[in-house]
């Protein structure tokens, strides 16, 4: 008599089951620390002579129901799901991965906050404990869910790196915050002469505060970016907060502040209609904007030289498109100042002069930065042509100035129309302000898409490839002796595909031939490639597939 195998749970079942279980964990884990923190500032208030329920009994009932109810369950669900974490499929299900990588992430966001919110509260002697307990509980979580991320034998399979990233995103722009508001306290101050300080709160409590949170964002960010592997990461999410927190963020942060300081001296220099203290008031910030931001835009800048190709590219084009917007609103803005040169100004209208110093200070600022990063004078090359996401930043460019054409010649219509039919004879004031927005995107337009169609004729005109040729290579495993980081760079140049190094423990490191790399690879045929580097510095491409 044969027994029945014991019956298993299906794909999808096994998916679900997870999906229920970390959900459940999640929300379990949350509730017990906000009780801990809770219980936790009430004991230190009854040790500090206050009774524990001096504010009612009802939020002490719910820090207990959450702390000694919800408590022993999330550790019986916890217990449940580390048992089953001992097999593999369990390890490498996206769900493991996504409860652990969301809970560090959480954590360490809600802990740094309440922390620097606790040392922002102690410089001038306020109420901190509340801050601080919540922070101290919620560094317990994390630290307990960090060890088994990267410690324990039960760490995910799945998003490598990604709690490093966002807590490293995280961390930059808290202390990109700080570090803006402690500088433009400072230049604020000096600019004022100390006028504008309050009594009873000087300067140096504003400028010591948003210092904590400057430098505890700058720890949270380096802990992460360095310590963490976030530097290091070569997933996709790495790649998109590197060009769109770094790249992006820091562009347009320094060309705003930039923009507006140039703009605040060209009209201390010719426009002098609004006293001195009014025109200087946007000063302080605007520099703090554009010195922090550049050196955010620089350093990320920087960080891209070690990324492949297409992320290099995502870089640049990233920046020519913030500084193609600010060109753009600089242009249509000096259309709308010379069309109101030319209309009656009435009361409450915007000198016109205001209004051409700031299309000139716009432009000024996104003109020389967007001819940089684009390089009009090669767009038309070749190996230009090739890059990765060309094609689809001209479609974007070209899609949303269209849009905008459109939206401003339905506005000019019912301008035109409203003014005849009402008889007022005030038209061209009326559609100045859109006229010159579409000035600005005819040109924008006009130029992208008289690229776009030099791309495309290119294209037809390019040979197709001979039948049978191998498939461009994307992925590239390097094995080799220690310092071998000279042949990853030369590789992510060569082939722009992501290169993974492990370096050798059985050999010194001898350089291969940048001509014998470029010979192999040439022979190589596949889409991912391990290349070995034996201890003479012979090279040999094996060509391997995904599993």
């Amino acid at each position: 008599m044969s027994l029945a195998p014991a019956p298993t749970l299906s794909a999808a079942a096994r998916v679900v089951r997870r999906v229920v279980v970390y959900t459940i964990l999640f929300i379990l884990v949350v509730l017990v620390a906000n009780g801990l923190s809770d219980l936790l500032y009430r004991l230190v208030d009854l040790a500090a002579g206050t009774t524990i329920a001096s504010s009612g009994t009802g939020g002490l009932a719910v820090a207990l129901t959450f702390t000694l109810i919800g408590g022993p369950l999330a550790v019986l669900l916890g217990w449940f799901a580390w048992r089953r974490l001992a097999d593999l499929p369990e390890r490498g299900s996206l769900a493991w991965a996504l409860y652990l990588v969301g809970m560090v992430t959480v954590a360490v966001v809600v802990a740094a906050s309440a922390l620097f919110t606790a040392a922002a509260a102690a410089v001038t002697g306020d109420e901190f404990a509340a801050a601080a307990s919540t922070g101290l509980v919620w560094a317990a979580v994390w630290a307990g869910h960090r060890f088994v991320l990267r410690h324990s034998a039960r760490q995910p399979g799945r998003l490598p790196g990604s709690a490093a990233v966002l807590g490293g995103v995280f961390g930059l722009v808290l202390g990109v915050g700080g570090l803006v508001r402690a500088l433009t306290v400072l230049l604020d101050t000096a600019i004022s002469g100390g006028a504008d300080a309050v009594a009873g709160d000087p300067w140096w409590v504003s400028a010591g505060q948003a210092l904590i949170w400057a430098a505890g964002g700058a720890l949270v960010w380096g802990w992460h970016w360095r310590h963490e592997g976030g530097k290091d990461a070569a997933m996709a999410l790495a790649a998109v907060a590197l060009v769109g927190v770094g790249i992006l963020g820091g562009c347009l942060l320094a060309l705003a502040g930039t923009g507006t300081t140039l703009f605040v001296l060209l009209r201390l220099a010719a426009d002098r209609a609004d006293p001195v203290p009014e025109l200087v008031e946007p000063l302080g910030l605007a520099v703090s904007a554009a010195i922090v931001g550049s050196l955010v835009w620089v350093y990320h800048r920087g960080a891209l030289r070690h990324r492949p190709a297409p992320v290099r590219d995502a870089g640049s084009l990233a920046t020519s498109g913030i500084a193609l917007v600010a060109a753009a609103t600089g242009i249509g803005v000096i259309v709308n100042a010379l069309l109101a040169a030319l209309t009656s100004p009435l009361a409450g209208d915007t000198d016109p002069r205001t209004l051409l110093l700031g299309g000139i200070s716009s432009v000024l600022v996104g003109g020389p930065l967007w001819w940089v990063s684009w390089r009009p004078g090669t767009a038309q090359a070749p190996q230009r042509r090739r890059t990765a996401g060309r094609s689809v930043y001209l479609v974007v460019v070209f899609g949303i100035s269209a849009v905008v054409a459109l939206i401003t010649l339905l506005v000019i219509g019912f301008r035109l129309f409203d003014t005849v039919l009402s008889g007022d004879a005030g038209l061209l004031k009326g559609i100045r302000a859109p006229l010159g927005l579409l000035v600005a995107t005819g040109l924008v337009a006009g130029y992208h898409f008289s690229v776009w169609r030099g791309d495309r004729a290119a294209a037809v005109a390019e040979p197709p490839p001979p039948a049978g040729a191998a498939p461009a290579i994307t992925e590239l495993v390097l094995i080799m002796g220690p310092g071998g980081e000279p042949v990853v760079a030369h590789l992510r140049d060569l082939t722009g595909a992501r290169v993974v190094y492990w370096p050798r423990t059985d050999g010194v490191t001898v350089l291969p031939a940048p001509g014998a790399v470029v010979e192999v690879l040439a022979g190589a045929a596949g889409e991912r490639v391990v290349l070995l580097v034996g201890s003479d510095g012979a090279v040999t491409a094996i060509p391997v597939t995904a599993v």
